[in-house]
């Protein structure tokens, strides 16, 4: 059997409040976010929560991404990269290098196919998951953690840069409003 899903991601002013998410169906799906956050880091977290919280399983994984961003970064650029030092070819590092490595490892011995869909254009799983993106980067934008959805049973994530309670007084990027 085939776990079907999509992952998506939103920023709000890119960066702003940035919201990430992943779609089954109805009773399975995640969601989070930051206060501030790029499209890209969203985009690479939907898709590591969702290989992390399927870890545990056996079957195979089909997700659909509308970020060529994502699916390059783990298909084509990533070997190349930990060749390298997790460096670009021009010997920059790379962006989001931290959920880079850490999606390699959730990679390791999985079964997982990652197709381009055209974001906006109906397909039922990816409007899905870009609304739950959306509505999480809008809470975080109104400084309510998000709803986190039911995710897999027995899953077990861990995202760089996670906070378990966000704490809204050291961002300053909420002044003044």
């Amino acid at each position: 059997m085939t776990i079907i899903a999509a992952a998506d991601g939103s920023a709000l002013g890119n960066p702003g409040p940035a919201g990430w998410a992943w779609f089954v169906d109805d009773g399975c799906w995640a969601s989070g976010g930051w206060a501030h956050g790029t499209n890209n880091k969203a985009e690479l977290t939907a898709l590591l929560d969702l290989l992390q919280q399927t870890a545990h399983l056996a079957e195979d994984l089909l997700v659909y991404c509308d970020s060529t961003y994502v699916i390059n970064s783990v298909t084509k650029w990533m070997a190349g990269w930990k060749r390298r030092g997790w460096r670009k070819g021009d010997g920059q590092p790379v962006l989001n290098v931290e959920i880079m490595q850490a999606l390699d490892a959730a990679m390791t011995g999985r079964r997982v196919e990652l197709k381009w869909v055209k974001g906006h254009s109906g397909h039922p799983l990816n409007e899905a998951a870009d609304r739950l993106a959306n509505a999480a980067a809008a809470s975080w934008k109104q400084r309510i953690t998000p709803d986190a959805g039911p995710g897999f049973a027995g899953a077990v994530t861990s995202h760089p840069e996670e906070r378990s309670v966000p704490v809204w007084e050291d961002l300053d990027l909420f002044s003044g409003q």
